[in-house]
């Protein structure tokens, strides 16, 4: 039976590995692991459950570690780390040869040296096989260049947040889940950039946490500006408060602030926010009048409309003189046309 591991590198990126569970890795123990074409060196961030090679369909994707870091690993991988600073400013030299815009974070090498790999931030996508083709010569291995997002740097460099903790992404969120500004409205929060942005310039993640409990407590609640009835008297809500289901009210007679409970208001609906009958413009009624299908009942109408009828009857028909004639024009000039293919065909 393997066990699966989450391996945390020096770059700060992490992946699953199993090891069988006679080795009995604990958090933080190093190892070594076989990943593709080469050796890997990394930490154990977390022990995972029982996992059956039976029932997975991927178990040949998953890198397996081979033993138990020994002094000789841990020395050839600080040599690595060495390496990686001045790889990081060799790098950095050759980006600025072919002014890329981009941003290097970090280098990684294996422990056997056959790969390296470069994470580094962009606006956008960068053509940078150029690049690639120029380290490869200079290190004489292999090169993997990584893109990541701001999101994913905030999550390696780490940091503090506003709320005085260590930030999320660095410390226990692994997939960054879709957020809008909207999450932000349904909490009531104040749309600057400095409240709702993170320490990556993002919105924050957090305010996925507590959303759908907002959205539960809206239900109850009255909206600002509406008009209500309070203990005190009629007046308007200026303020609210989601948690505590409380509101402030503007009275109309003192124009004082009260606060109170949202149990002790009546909302009170004004005039203009009553639904009214809607009024029709006199053109769009002839419009109207003039789409309704015509009653052939005429002994229903009145003596004048019965003469309009008759006299809109009798221009009809002559109206109706006007295409026969038209059609024989027609007719005609189609014959003529005939008649001269007939001639050039005889000739």
């Amino acid at each position: 039976m393997d066990i699966i591991y989450t391996i945390r590198l020096d770059n700060g990126s992490k992946y699953l590995a199993k090891a069988d569970d006679s080795l009995a890795f604990k958090p933080n123990d190093y190892c070594v692991i076989h990943k593709d074409f080469f050796n890997d060196y990394g930490q154990i961030a977390k022990v995972g459950e029982d996992f059956s090679l039976d029932k997975s369909s991927k178990d040949k994707e998953i890198p397996r570690i081979i033993r138990k870091a020994t002094v000789h690993d841990k020395s050839m991988a600080h040599e690595n780390e060495m390496r990686a600073k001045s790889a990081l400013r060799s790098t950095q030299e050759a980006v600025d040869k072919l002014k890329l815009d981009m941003k290097l974070l970090n280098v990684h090498f294996s422990l056997d040296k056959k790969l390296i790999i470069i994470q580094f931030t962009a606006e956008g996508r960068i053509d940078f096989r150029q690049l690639v083709k120029d380290l490869a010569k200079t290190f004489n291995a292999r090169i993997e260049l990584r893109q990541i997002g701001v999101r994913d740097e905030t999550a390696l460099k780490g940091g503090l947040g506003i709320c005085g903790q260590q930030l999320c992404c660095n410390r226990f969120l692994k997939d960054f889940a879709s957020i809008n500004v909207r999450m932000a409205k349904d909490q009531d929060l104040s749309l600057t950039p400095s409240t709702i942005s993170g320490f990556c310039g993002r919105l924050k993640c957090c305010l996925k946490y507590e959303h759908k409990g907002y959205l539960e407590l809206e239900k109850t609640m009255p909206r600002r500006g509406d008009m209500c009835e309070s203990p005190e008297g009629r007046g308007k809500i200026c303020d609210r408060n989601l948690l505590t289901q409380e509101v402030s009210v503007v009275l109309n007679d003192s124009g004082s602030t009260i606060h109170c409970a949202c149990s002790e208001i009546q909302v009170v609906y004004p005039d203009k926010y009553k639904v009214k009958a809607k009024s029709v413009h006199p053109a769009k009624r002839t419009e109207q009048n003039k789409n309704r299908r015509p009653n052939n009942n005429n002994n229903n109408k009145r003596p004048e409309e019965k003469t309009n009828s008759v006299l809109e009857s009798n221009d009809d028909t002559k109206n109706t003189d006007k295409p026969d004639n038209n059609k024989k024009e027609y007719h005609g000039r189609r014959n003529k046309k005939r008649r001269g293919r007939s001639k050039r065909s005889q000739k």
